[in-house]
């Protein structure tokens, strides 16, 4: 295929993800819909103006946009969360649907694929491979974060203020809605916290192909937690630890407790059975199992 082809086929590839229309590409483009058609379809010459104003229309910078269309079909296939895995009984935070969830899921495994393809074409290793566990599960959540941002009434709140995340159109206790995210490799895990604040939290548990790099949520949790000094806290204080194999020290941490962790896995609004077996899973509870809970299946 020539070089036309190539790259309108993947901007295709992006509007379609992104659930955009041509009609509404075009429209925060400035061109028409009948040009886009031709465009994406390999009739229609471009220029890199043209190709700037794409990317700023489906949020890809200019040489994201490029480099993704030339990299291999393996390393930019697009992983998509499974529409069967989500659980619609599961409540959410104000303003927030599985349907933004599934879109910014998506967009943010799209963004790793990106940056891993990126990586490859130009000689080196995937991202996984230069980035301690840790740090690059904290990579995963900014970029989830900005995923939800992008994809949902949920908007960034100001930087290292608590939570991450803010729907400004809903008011709770004089406050917006607010939603702390954290991303793990670890499945099943608890919440884990700088602060132990009160209010919802959602922790995205994901697995790595280790050929290519790319992510693959595969569990979703979201809970209502009590804060470390509220009565009945569903946080516990663990401290700086030291890394017993590097000597290094991590910042201080508070851990949900095992109700505060079981909060978290009843609220599995997004579960990958083949990825998890749950049921070996341990609960404590200080009330009755949910409705909604996995735990409450038969």
């Amino acid at each position: 295929m020539d070089a036309k082809t190539i790259i309108g086929s993947f901007v295709r590839r992006l509007r379609e993800q992104k659930h955009l229309t041509q009609d509404e590409l075009a429209a925060r483009t400035g061109i028409t819909y009948q040009y886009l058609s031709g465009l994406e379809n390999g009739r229609e010459n471009f220029s890199i103006g043209i190709l700037e104003s794409l990317g700023k229309g489906l949020d890809c910078l200019l040489p994201q946009l490029v480099a993704g269309a030339f990299a291999s079909p393996s390393a930019t296939a697009l992983v998509e969360a499974n529409p069967d895995y989500f659980r619609p009984q599961v409540p959410l935070p104000p303003g927030l649907k599985a349907a933004h969830l599934a879109r910014a899921m998506n967009e943010a495994q799209r963004i790793v694929s990106l940056i891993n393809a990126n990586l490859v074409t130009s000689g080196g290793k995937p991202l996984p491979e230069y980035i301690q566990g840790n740090n690059f599960s904290g990579l995963v959540s900014n970029i989830f974060c900005d995923a939800i941002d992008g994809n949902s009434p949920f908007k960034h709140n100001s930087d290292q203020a608590y939570p991450d995340l803010i729907n400004p159109k809903v008011v709770e206790k004089g406050k917006p809605a607010g939603l702390e995210v954290k991303s793990t490799i670890q499945i099943g895990k608890g919440g884990e916290s700088h602060n132990g604040h009160s209010g919802w939290h959602l922790v995205a548990c994901f697995a790595i192909d280790q050929k290519t790099g790319n992510i693959r949520f595969v569990h979703v949790m979201l809970a209502v937690l009590n804060g470390h000094t509220q009565p009945e806290p569903d946080w516990v204080y663990v401290g700086s630890k030291v890394n017993a194999d590097t000597g290094s020290r991590r910042t201080e941490t508070y851990n949900t407790t095992l109700i505060g962790t079981t909060k978290l896995r009843d609220g599995s609004v997004y579960l990958d059975p083949t990825a998890i077996n749950f049921k070996r899973w341990r609960q404590s509870r200080r009330g009755p199992t949910p409705s909604f809970s996995i735990f409450g299946q038969r």
